[in-house]
């Protein structure tokens, strides 16, 4: 078994670790636009917290594994691996700056309120537009990466590719209504 066989599986297993986390990190948004009590936020964010080692080490093994690969048998002349390499360079720093300190607001607020309904301050930062646009649109750029990864396009395909990608997660992220909450019932 040659080495590049070794590290396209773990570019492989990077690539699908931050499929998993950005896809779980959208599910865990959109859930928590459904919770009617603090209770449910701390839990929610939680589990959301767990994400975050996950995401770090599959961007890093993603990252590594994949200019690894370039260097050795690619070359930074392909269009899709120059397309795929900006788009994660310009995604991994966006989701950290626009999602984490909102994230963190939500949880830091969760854990100083009391058990019981969501007050008003808690649904602005829940509901806060650049969060869950974020969080919406980010599994949508990374399926456009997967895209390039498996099919290869030329530099103009590649650059369509993740410009209907970009254009898909705006959609996505910020045209959909968020979810009502369900009423309370005691």
């Amino acid at each position: 078994m040659s080495t590049y066989v070794i590290v396209l599986f773990l570019h492989i297993c990077g690539a699908l670790g931050y499929f998993i986390s950005a896809g779980t990190r959208s599910l865990d948004m959109i859930i928590l636009q459904r919770a009617q009590r603090v209770e449910q936020v701390r839990i929610i964010t939680t589990l959301d917290n767990w994400l975050g080692p996950l995401f770090g080490i599959s961007l890093l093994t993603l990252v590594v594994t994949g200019l690894y690969m370039t260097v050795t048998t690619w070359g930074f002349n392909t269009g899709w691996i120059d397309v795929a390499l900006t788009s994660v360079i310009l995604m991994a720093p966006s989701g950290a700056l626009l999602m984490e300190p909102r994230r963190r607001a939500i949880v830091g607020l969760a854990h100083k309120l009391p058990d019981g309904p969501i007050p008003p301050e808690l649904h602005r930062h829940i509901d806060n537009k650049v969060l869950q646009a974020t969080a919406r649109a980010l599994p949508l750029l990374l399926l456009g990466i997967v895209f390039l990864m498996t099919t290869k396009p030329s530099l103009g395909g590649s650059i369509l590719v993740m410009a209907v990608a970009l254009t898909l997660g705006i959609v996505f992220g910020v045209g959909f209504e968020s979810p009502r909450r369900l009423p309370h019932k005691v």
